[in-house]
């Protein structure tokens, strides 16, 4: 493949990321809109037409890490692993 069309494909690819995160972001005022709405009715569960919605509370436990390093870090150490990946970017 010549530098030409690395290059053409690079834009090509600039201009769909563009779009992507154009759509993510109307979507996400979309649904912004969706949950003012259920606040202003006051519920966690709507239907509109075919659809329903639903925002509700979700609780979870997660393991702080950090401060568990800050408490123990020999025991961290002893059970952290070594992972590998590949990162791809453009400048």
């Amino acid at each position: 493949m010549s530098t030409i069309e690395i290059t053409s494909k690079i834009e090509a690819l600039k201009e769909l990321e563009a779009l992507i995160e154009e759509a993510k972001a109307e979507a996400e005022a979309l649904r912004d809109e969706i949950k003012t709405e259920m606040l202003n009715r006051n519920t966690e569960e709507m239907e509109a037409g075919q659809y329903i919605v639903r925002w509700t509370p979700v609780l979870s436990q997660r393991f702080d890490s950090t401060a568990f390093k800050k408490v123990m870090p020999e025991v961290y150490k002893d059970f952290i692993k070594q992972t590998a990946s590949r990162r791809f970017s453009i400048a």
